[in-house]
């Protein structure tokens, strides 16, 4: 059976259990900061866990696309760890429970995956004697198969919120896949048994004392790793030499010269290849692209390890965007976004492998002055402390780094690199947010909510309403009444104040009544359904149940949706010009301004961006209707609807039509007509990341300012030069025409000057030993014309050493110290002379030995230095 048979029966079968199929989440968690990947496919569900959202479906089953990197270093040297796998997985949000979860488990591993039933094994934890009861009586478990494990191994929790125990499916592998011992079960470390299936019952809810209390509405949580059941009936040893991972390997082999099954050296180098381009394959196509932080520092590390891997076995250019290809061509029945974002996934994949390359040129350069440190100062050892930086900061492999020390008779130490290896890694442990369910003040807003029931947001109509006070919450307690010059969180039953989200930054505003005035600071939606207010008191005490006035910060609010509608325009615009690969990434929208971050490959044109704010500034001129409308995901996406970074969508979904040219998912607020932008000016284009572009734009009244701003700096420039405005350009550029005749003048004076400075320094030099030395200041403005004047001095003398000195400014010392040739062959050397002296001035430099330079940062010290040139060619000679 086919990992591809697999899935499609899995889903198949809940299906048929009256589960909702839905498509995999992103591996970017929706609107979750908690947590930097989609590990599990109960992720998406997270907030219908907690509470923080309503399902639209009791029932789900998924094939989740995962990524976790905590066992990175794992990955190809055991048979089932991976960075990026699949997870199917059923799912109940208050509806089934043990009973069906562990029925319908055995009925599809036996029946439908025709695993052998006395091959199964069962575990649940310590005192589930509920499960136990099911397994053994209902399901017919033999009680020596059942085995109860602790809370570590088999109850499930993270954090507060709601938790569970665990009861997991394993398959006995055989006697010869195991460790021989006598105890060997079900959670032995060794291979005999595997476990393929996790059923979670979450029955309790922790609190933030670490107490546990029973759930009124029970879920079920399963996952069940797609490649290790495909191992299982495929017959194979591991989860690589299953048909999801072997075409990849087979393809990565062709493509190095290498073959799978030929040594544990390859066999591991394509299997680290294989399950890492899955990764930033699924990734990158999901949006994660690489950069130095974040998801993008993990899809870079994962692309880079790939590629060292691929040098080692000798392929030494670009080759995993080929590798890329071979994933999504495995993959794209299952995830047919792979084939939209092929080309982009592909570009991005080589770019990087180039910019790696780069690196290890860089590192290469480093780790040779190491060694030549190491060597001078009889050292036998490169330092742990340069190793490990020359792993994080530059990339450069370890193993490499071993390898060319040991060509230079070194030693790498191991110790003291893996000890800084090892606090790194804790420290990303200590900074990883796992996925916990709810925060503190999470759960006390979902607590709320189910006891004061859901707000009401009325603003996308109007600016402001007559609300009553609901909650009031001071700290993390409620209270009854919050007084002057308090800051407190206020629950309205109805707000026209829109919270932030999807980029939009939240309104700000007042809230009335008699002898009350309060400012609306801040506006969050913790948990769906609550607008909460982040509020400080100005005078009088707000009460529960008051009634109250709500207003809004209109003309702000005016000037967040002009920005917020040009974003819409500014996405299709972009497009237009550049491409359909230019999707959005990230945005931000505030009142004064508007940041886009959109996929791009390189820096914009002058001419594509005077395009682009031009479609932006002609969609705003033909006064486009705005339209907005609810209706189906599947309608939406049937008008051609795109969605936007960062917003979340459930069933009905909110729709941004303008005129013909932009119809986009939004749940921001936005303006009647385009025309009401005003004016869209383009500020600033550049780069966030690698394939990643931010442009930052104004728009209204900002881009108003900003005109009446540079035209009052041209009509001032224009006074200064004795000019209009609209001859400034030709003025300047008779100016510099000017000033580079000018230059060229005065250049040739220096020249001539030069020569005069050079016939009288002449007359300074001095006999060392039978050799002319002449070593003096000199007047040069800069390095080059220090170098010419030895040169010039060179010639002049026939045969001799020059050095030459000059400070530019109060710490910047420059030197050049030329040899005649006939003078090199007799062991002087001006590369030699020049470290000596530069270090009296506080620098270092070197070069040939007919021509070297240095730097110092000691100016007082420049003729100390100079007179020093005499001893040092005296002792070369000696």
């Amino acid at each position: 059976m086919t990992g591809s048979e697999i899935r499609e029966k899995f889903l198949q079968f809940f299906e048929q259990k009256e589960h909702q199929r839905l498509p995999s989440a992103s591996l970017i968690p929706e609107n979750d900061p908690s947590i930097l990947w989609t590990a599990a496919g109960m992720v998406p569900f997270k907030p219908f866990f907690t509470g923080a959202a309503k399902p639209v479906y009791k029932r789900a089953t998924t094939c989740q696309k995962c990524l976790r990197t905590p066992d990175i270093e794992e990955v190809g040297k055991t048979a089932r760890h991976h960075t990026f796998f699949e997870m199917l997985g059923n799912f109940s949000f208050g509806d089934y429970f043990k009973e069906e979860a562990i029925s319908w488990a055995w009925e599809f591993v036996t029946e439908h995956l025709g695993m052998p039933a006395d091959k199964l094994w069962i575990s649940i934890y310590l005192n589930d004697d509920e499960a136990f009861e099911i397994w053994h009586k209902q399901v017919g478990i033999p009680e020596d198969r059942i085995v109860r494990m602790g809370k570590e191994d088999n109850f499930w929790e993270i954090g507060v919120g709601p938790c569970g125990p665990c009861s997991e499916l394993y398959i006995d592998l055989g006697e010869e896949r195991g460790c021989g011992s006598d105890d060997c079960a079900p959670g032995c470390d060794c291979d005999r048994f595997l476990e393929i299936w996790n059923l979670v019952f979450i029955q309790y809810f922790k609190d933030e004392q670490g107490e546990y209390s029973p759930l009124t509405n029970k879920g079920i949580d399963t996952g069940m790793g797609l490649e290790r059941v495909a191992s299982v009936l495929q017959k194979v040893p591991t989860n690589f030499d299953t048909d999801l991972l072997r075409e990849i390997m087979d393809h990565t082999a062709g493509l190095i010269g290498v073959k799978y099954g030929a040594g544990p050296q390859a066999d591991m180098a394509l299997k680290v290849i294989a399950d890492h381009t899955r990764a930033i394959t699924f990734a990158i196509s999901d949006g994660a692209l690489p950069s130095n932080e974040g998801r993008g520092y993990v899809v870079r590390r994962l692309l880079r390890r790939a590629v060292r891997f691929g040098r080692l076995l000798g392929k030494e250019e670009p080759f995993l965007f080929d590798v890329a290809t071979a994933v999504i061509r495995q993959m794209q029945d299952a995830y047919p976004e792979l084939l939209k974002s092929k080309d982009n996934v592909t570009r991005i994949v080589q770019t990087e492998e180039k910019r790696f390359g780069e690196t290890l040129v860089q590192g290469s350069e480093i780790l040779n002055k190491l060694v030549n440190e190491a060597k001078r100062a009889g050292k036998d050892t490169i330092d742990g402390n340069d190793v490990f930086k020359l792993y994080d900061t530059y990339g450069f492999p370890v193993e490499l780094t071993r390898e060319i020390a040991d060509e230079q008779g070194l030693k790498i130490d191991e110790d003291a690199f893996k000890a800084y290896l090892e606090e790194q890694r804790q420290r990303a442990r200590n900074a990883r947010q796992e996925t916990e369910y709810l925060s503190q003040k999470d759960a006390l807003f979902s607590a709320i909510r189910d006891d004061i029931g859901e707000t009401s947001f009325v603003g996308y109509r109007s600016l402001s309403a007559q609300s009553k006070v609901l909650c009031i919450v001071k700290g993390d307690e409620r209270v009854e009444s919050a007084g002057a010059g308090e800051e407190v969180f206020v629950i309205l039953d109805t707000t026209p104040c829109y919270a932030e989200s999807g980029g939009q930054v939240a309104d700000k505003g007042k809230i009335y009544a008699p002898g009350l005035e309060v400012e609306i600071k801040e506006v969050l939606r913790p948990v769906e359904g609550l607008n909460v207010h982040l509020c400080s008191i100005f005078n009088g005490t707000l009460n529960i149940n008051e009634s109250v006035q709500v207003e809004v910060e209109a003309n702000r609010r005016k000037n967040i949706a002009r920005n917020h509608s040009a974003t819409h325009l500014l996405h299709k615009a972009l497009k237009e010009v550049l491409g359909d690969h230019a999707n959005q990434a990230g945005s931000l929208v505030e009142p004064d301004r508007l940041r886009f971050d959109f996929t791009h490959f390189s820096a914009l044109s002058q001419e594509e961006i005077v395009q682009i704010e031009k479609i932006v500034n002609q969609a705003i001129m033909a006064d486009l209707p705005v339209e907005t409308f609810e209706t189906s995901m599947d309608e939406a996406k049937s008008l051609g609807a795109a969605a936007l970074f960062g917003e979340k969508y459930g069933d009905r979904v909110r729709v941004i039509k303008m005129g013909e040219f932009s119809i986009e998912l939004c749940g921001g607020t936005h303006l009647n007509s385009t025309s009401q932008i005003g004016m869209f000016k383009l500020q600033s284009e550049g780069s966030v990341g690698s394939g990643i572009r931010r442009i930052e734009a104004i728009t209204g009244e900002g881009a108003l300012r900003y005109a009446e701003s540079r035209e009052q700096q041209l009509t001032g420039i224009a006074a200064i030069l004795k000019t209009t405005p609209s001859e400034l350009v030709s003025r300047v550029g008779m100016l510099v025409k000017e000033h580079r005749e000018l230059e060229r003048e005065l250049e040739s004076l220096r020249a001539r000057l030069a020569k005069f400075e050079v016939e009288s320094l002449l007359n300074n030099s001095v006999d060392v030993e039978g050799v002319k030395v002449l070593a003096e200041q000199a007047n040069a403005g800069d390095m080059d014309s220090l170098r010419a004047m030895v040169d010039l001095l060179r010639d002049k003398m026939g045969s001799g050493v020059i050095v030459l000195g000059t400070s530019s400014d109060q710490h910047k010392v420059s030197l050049v110290a030329g040899v005649s040739k006939d003078l090199t062959g007799k062991g002087l050397h001006a590369g030699k002379i020049i470290k000596e002296i530069a270090s009296v001035v506080g620098g270092g430099g070197g070069g040939r030995p007919d021509m070297a330079q240095a730097g110092g940062k000691d100016p007082s010290r420049l003729q100390e230095a100079l007179d020093k040139v005499s001893a040092v060619v005296k002792q070369q000679l000696g």
